[in-house]
């Protein structure tokens, strides 16, 4: 989704703002641009073009000022061209424009607003509902742009981040926000906001995180804080370390192979130097919580929703506990039977995905009050919302294509898996052990899989021929197929599905020639055999086998069988490392087509999207 940053100061803060929109880069890259007051004139610089051209492109004009807001866009309404590029102006009959804006979300009633400034006079120059807001925020002008902008969000239906600045109060910056994320940071002599506290690394620690409905006023010396209703509110400020480290490739091509490499690293950090599993590691109220479910439900999109599919298998295997798992835009509005027992769990790296945020939402107006979310991020607005949490400490994840955050998301859901067949006395001390000492021992396991990377790099060269491939895995390895087939198309481009094996002679054995790969998950489980019958399937059409198999399988490399063998078998945490192999076949993949690794065509981090 789009990324703000806005700063008001005593110095220049130009390079600032470009710093803060490379780092939210990754939100969306269709165009960006930045917006300053100088020399009594509001001046913007534009570009289709990366964050990178934009810095470039200022640097040339001569580009400076002490008050500016910058974007980096993603788009939804109107082509990705200049015209559309954020900040929007809004002036009177093609003067001197007063009003500048930036927005992340959707207006759903843009249209009809449209129509009725058209009628009051003003000029639309681009097709986005964004210019919608910048022209509102002018008509209700007089002379405070504060009222100005309380009058103009009561008018909008939709999703939400905005920062504005006006002509005749240089000094001064309005931001405002419901139901997409927005931060401020707390600065000498100067203030400053952004769509994510990374964007500020460096520039102050010091974060305050507004709630949907705030309004926030910055000046150089103070903040003001408003709610929906106009009062004045309080928002505690915290100490946020995002280390500017974080974001830096160090000796990695793309941040896409950093962060599968620093895979070890982020499951030992969410592992948290585990002795034992406690119910208390989910939050003081887990027990009790625990204790009365008898059904989980969870929330979930895109890979997260491939990791609560995961879970289902070991929740239902090791814990007993009935589960099902939803695509969180598509339980929002369905009718469904909600049952007080239940634990409702989300699963979000970010915290703040809009759609996962609504459905837990919506569950808890069904009287659904126990809720858990497993997260990335503490402070986001899924962790406050929520009644438990496990917090993930993957880092900062700036690759569009989820990785480390997804392994630390099973993680994390197999220790949930742990505390609740604990809680109801499905768990021997024995068990217990056995999953804590392999859990302890999964960094060290992912790292050997890592060293697998030169025999995938040989394989990736065939398949960045292909235009087509075929994913398979049968069990609690199914949902990894689908990840590993979401991995290939999100940066590679190649169409890549996922099909239960099993299920080959119902409709995708008819893709199967020597020119579509068939990638096979096939662990050391009960349905080996089966998953071997389904191999030979595919040989017999002539199809071009790509094997992931453990250590022990006995599957050997023939004419059209390649085998890549796993370094050991890994029982009930297999999905976790044979996520690590699809991970690095898409980006080798990737890499031998020449796409963008980092930010795929059409893609971003999208947090409030549906």
């Amino acid at each position: 989704m789009c990324g703000i940053v806005g700063a008001v100061s005593k110095r220049n803060i130009v390079p600032i703002l470009l710093e803060g929109l490379q780092r939210l880069e990754y939100r969306g890259y269709d165009s960006c641009g930045v917006a300053v007051f100088k020399d009594g004139e509001l001046r913007r610089a534009r570009s289709t073009a990366r964050v990178a051209q934009l810095a470039q492109q200022v640097s040339e004009g001569g580009f400076d000022g002490l008050t500016g807001i910058a974007h980096t866009r993603w788009a939804t309404h109107g082509a990705p061209v200049t015209h559309n590029a954020h900040p929007h102006f809004s002036g009177v009959n093609g003067g001197k424009p007063k009003i500048a804006l930036v927005h992340n979300g959707i207006i759903e009633n843009h249209d009809e607003l449209r129509a009725m400034l058209q009628a009051a006079g003003y000029v639309f120059d681009s097709q986005t509902d964004t210019e919608v807001i910048a022209h509102l925020v002018h008509h209700h002008y007089e002379s405070d742009l504060l009222q100005a902008v309380q009058s103009a969000i009561k008018l909008l239906k939709g999703a939400y981040a905005i920062a504005v600045m006006c002509r005749d109060e240089p000094h001064r910056l309005i931001t405002a926000r419901d139901g997409s994320p927005l931060v401020l940071g707390l600065g000498h002599s100067e203030n400053f906001l952004a769509s994510d506290a990374l964007a500020l690394a460096g520039t102050t620690d010091q974060i305050i995180y507004l709630e949907d409905g705030d309004i926030a006023d910055l000046q150089v010396d103070r903040i003001w804080i408003y709610d929906q209703a106009g009062n004045p509110i309080e928002r505690q400020a915290q100490t946020v370390y995002a280390h500017t480290a974080a974001v830096e490739l160090g000796p990695y091509r793309h941040f896409m192979q950093k962060e599968i490499f620093e895979q070890p690293r982020a499951v030992a950090d969410t592992l948290d130097d585990l002795q034992a599993i406690s119910p208390e590691l989910f939050g003081d109220r887990a027990y009790g919580i625990f204790k009365s479910t008898r059904r989980v439900l969870i929330l979930a999109c895109g890979t997260s929703y491939f990791a609560g599919m995961t879970a289902k298998y070991w929740m239902e295997s090791i814990a007993k506990m009935p589960v099902e798992v939803e695509i969180a835009s598509e339980y929002r509005y369905r009718d469904s039977v909600p049952d007080k027992d239940t634990l409702v769990v989300t699963i979000s790296q970010s915290g703040e995905t809009a759609d996962t945020l609504a459905a837990l939402k919506h569950a808890q107006s069904l009287g659904m009050p126990n809720t858990l979310t497993i997260c990335n991020v503490s402070t986001s607005a899924m962790v406050r919302a929520c009644a438990l949490s496990y917090i993930t400490h993957a880092g900062v994840e700036v690759g569009v294509a989820s990785t480390k955050a997804f392994t630390t998301q099973l993680t994390a859901l197999f220790l949930l898996t742990l505390a609740m067949a604990q809680v109801h006395g499905r768990l021997t001390e024995q068990a217990e052990a056995e999953h804590v000492r392999a859990l302890r021992h999964l960094p060290v396991a992912i790292g050997s899989v890592l060293a697998l990377e030169p025999q995938i790099i040989a394989w990736s060269e065939r398949f960045a021929g292909c235009e087509d491939a075929l994913f398979l895995g049968r069990g609690m390895h199914y949902p990894i197929a689908l990840e590993g087939a979401l991995k290939l198309k999100e940066i590679s481009y190649i169409h890549a599905e996922a099909y239960p094996a099993g299920e080959l002679k119902h409709g995708p054995l008819a893709l199967v020639t020597d020119q579509m790969p068939v990638v096979t998950i096939a662990p050391n489980d009960a349905l080996l055999e089966k998953l071997k019958s389904n191999i030979q399937e595919v040989r017999a059409r002539g199809g071009e086998l790509y094997v992931f198999a453990d250590a022990d399988t006995k599957i050997k490399a023939a004419e059209g069988l390649h085998v890549i063998r796993m370094p050991e078998h890994y029982g009930h945490l297999s999905p976790i490392l044979h996520t690590i192999p699809l991970q690095l076949l898409a980006y080798h993949t990737a890499c031998a087509r020449g796409t963008d690794v980092d930010k795929p065509r059409n893609l971003a981090k999208s947090v409030t999207v549906e």
